[in-house]
């Protein structure tokens, strides 16, 4: 993949840090885009001096002019945009759909699935003047289970699993593939902020009995954002455990 280049939203948490060390290590140039940069830089976050292969931006997904900005400071900086990780999420709150505050319900679905949105309309016109692009968005297994007293977030991972089959089958003749991959419970990112006992409760859930691995993850979102991925689009993958069977 070397000379690829992949933007990894959300590149700063537990999960988006472990994806953009796996392309990193396939050879793409990465640049981490999370609301944690300083608006405004575009820095090497390379551990060697001189090194240019990872790079910083600062993006909030929620707003798609800075979802736009992002976009064309990666192909500035780089003359092009490749690769397209929507891994930006967050979990809101753990409560029942009658006392689930309204403005967190809009926050949990303007990252979640507008910013899927956002970053994805931002990305698609270059990807299409190139006829080359991968996207792969990061869902959740609550979006096709439904957790209980989460309600935004599993409905947020829903729609994205459902945006993700639409604008395949936009794009299915432009040489730009959209798949999905719907993780289980891993053990970085959202998960790390959950109390013990929901955290037992989603172990309970899987029938290999242990949590899933971040580098497990980035594994396959780096297969589907290569070129060895050529006749798959508009799928969602299962990252789970063999909680996915039920």
């Amino acid at each position: 993949m070397t000379g690829r280049v992949a933007i990894v939203t959300g590149g700063t948490g537990g999960l988006g840090s472990a994806i953009a060390a796996r392309l990193g290590d396939d050879g793409f140039r990465v640049a981490v885009a999370d609301i944690a940069v300083a608006a405004g830089s575009m820095t090497s976050t390379a551990p060697r001096t001189g090194d240019d292969s990872v790079v910083a931006v600062p993006v909030d997904v929620t707003d798609a002019e800075s979802a736009a900005a992002m976009c064309a400071a990666v192909r500035h900086h780089w003359g092009r945009v490749d690769v397209l990780v929507n891994n930006a999420g967050i979990a809101g709150p753990t409560t029942p759909v009658a006392s689930y505050p309204p403005d967190a319900w809009q926050r949990v679905i303007a990252v979640n699935l507008t910013g899927t949105f956002h970053c994805t309309r931002a990305c698609l016109p270059v990807m299409a003047t190139a006829g080359y692009g991968r996207i792969v968005n990061i869902a959740s297994i609550a979006g096709k289970d439904g957790n209980p007293d989460m309600s935004a977030y599993s409905a947020s991972k829903g729609g994205v699993i459902a945006f993700t089959k639409s604008v395949a089958k936009e794009v299915a003749r432009t040489g730009i593939l959209v798949n999905c991959v719907v993780p289980g419970v891993i053990d970085a990112g959202l998960t790390d902020n959950a109390p013990d006992e929901e955290r037992q409760l989603f172990l309970s859930r899987i029938p290999m009995g242990r949590m899933g691995r971040p580098g497990e993850l980035a594994e396959l979102v780096s297969w589907l954002a290569s070129e060895r991925c050529s006749f798959s689009t508009g799928a969602t993958y299962d990252l789970s455990g063999g909680r996915a069977v039920y």
